[in-house]
């Protein structure tokens, strides 16, 4: 990547050093591998460094190149894939998710109960595509623990990933087959759902979501290291975990190892493996209201539309959350149509403009888009899950100091 002088825009140099300085403890002490971190202003990239291992154990150094898991930031791209349908006039946002999934239709919802024997009424409302864009469907994920329907989830196997033999299609019918969380629109809850808008990519465009991505999305923008798996087990960086009694991180191979063979179910909501430089191409385009070095793959007035709050009556996440793990804070976050957005920073107590929009992944991987500041931001590192460390929080609060314009 070129670096340009950051001074030119509008930051300190020494400044920003801070960051390196602060994140390399996180090494040293061994509760992080390794990491790399890309900053952009004005779509030109400020600040790129890298620290650590990829591998700890084979000592193989953090490289510009090296292959992460970005898990959920794989959602931002699944629902970009969904919108370019849209602005195609091939569905609607209020279409019933039926209309594409039959499984959808005549959903039960969780009312009362145990996870071996629950009592469930009807779905007053359908889920609607807009409501799998904005995780208000009702749908969850096993590994949450925070409520009886996950439990259901996972006695279906369904807890980190998907039971063994089971492809996108046969996961989105055996969702369907299990009650919802609430009823449809009416809570905020981390899900399932954008799994099941991969599918409908799938079934409105005719082609399996990868040859969709990689045909639509990855090529146009010249992503060539971005897939749902990866045979470069040489740069792909190693899993860890923290260890519960040190808070070292510790290698999670079992998990990790995933992301080397090819996979029979085709999440779109965070299956993918990229690199730091793919994904500075796909922030890029967002940055450039949809559209980069002449490449469009959304309209302008489609990008603000995503990136507005959608949460009913405009109520944040504390508000309308369910609780349990997300890539994000809650008080004074919105909503959009893939992306968390910042509505009022205050609550968060550090420093975010309101407008901006981020996502990250379970593996503690982050971004953010500020277009009032003209900034992306980057971070990954390979430790699961995202709560363990405020990474994300400290990376901002260090980056925004060191702005000076």
């Amino acid at each position: 990547m070129d670096v340009t002088d950051p001074s030119d825009l509008g930051f300190d140099p020494d400044r920003l050093q801070r960051i390196d300085r602060h994140f390399a403890a996180y090494v040293d002490d061994g509760r992080l591998a390794g990491w790399q971190i890309v900053l952009t202003r004005a779509g030109r990239v400020v600040h790129a460094s890298t620290y650590g291992k990829r591998d700890r154990e084979a000592d193989l150094p953090v490289e510009p190149d090296t292959l992460w898991r970005i898990y959920s930031m794989t959602k931002p791209i699944t629902s970009v894939a969904a919108m370019m349908l849209w602005e195609e006039g091939r569905f609607e946002l209020t279409d019933e998710v039926a209309r594409f999934v039959p499984s959808y239709a005549d959903l039960r919802v969780y009312d009362r109960g145990s996870s071996t024997k629950p009592y469930t009424v009807p779905a007053i409302e359908p889920i609607r595509i807009w409501h799998l864009l904005t995780h208000t469907s009702g749908l969850t994920y096993g590994f949450l623990n925070t409520s009886v329907v996950d439990a259901i989830y996972r006695l279906n196997g369904y807890e980190w990933g998907t039971p063994r033999g089971l492809d996108l299609a046969d996961s989105c019918d055996a969702w369907a087959a299990m009650p919802l969380l609430y009823q449809p629109g009416t809570a905020w809850g981390y899900s399932v759902a954008t799994d099941v808008l991969g599918r409908v990519v799938e079934i409105v465009s005719g082609q399996r979501l990868d040859d969709f991505l990689r045909a639509r999305i990855f090529e146009p923008l010249g992503m060539k290291d971005t897939a749902f798996w990866t045979s470069d087990e040489h740069r792909l960086a190693r899993l860890y975990t923290p260890d519960p009694a040190t808070g070292q991180a510790i290698t999670a191979d079992a998990f990790g190892r995933a992301a080397l063979r090819e996979p029979t179910m085709l999440s779109g909501g965070g299956g993918l493996v990229s690199t730091a430089a793919d994904y500075l191409r796909f922030t890029g385009m967002l940055a450039g209201s949809g559209a980069l070095d002449g490449v469009r793959l959304l309209g302008s007035r489609t990008l603000r539309m995503m990136t507005r709050n959608w949460l009913p009556g405009g109520r944040d996440l504390g508000e309308l959350s369910t609780g349990g793990f997300a890539e994000t804070i809650f008080d004074g976050v919105g909503f959009g149509l893939g992306f968390g957005v910042m509505g009022n920073p205050i609550p968060s107590g550090t420093y975010s403009t309101p407008g901006e929009f981020f996502w990250g992944g379970a593996a503690s991987t982050a971004f953010w888009v500020d277009p009032a500041e003209g900034i992306t931001a980057h971070f990954f590192t390979q430790l699961l899950p995202s709560s363990t460390h405020p990474i994300r929080s400290q990376l901002r609060q260090l980056l925004y100091s060191a702005l000076v314009d």
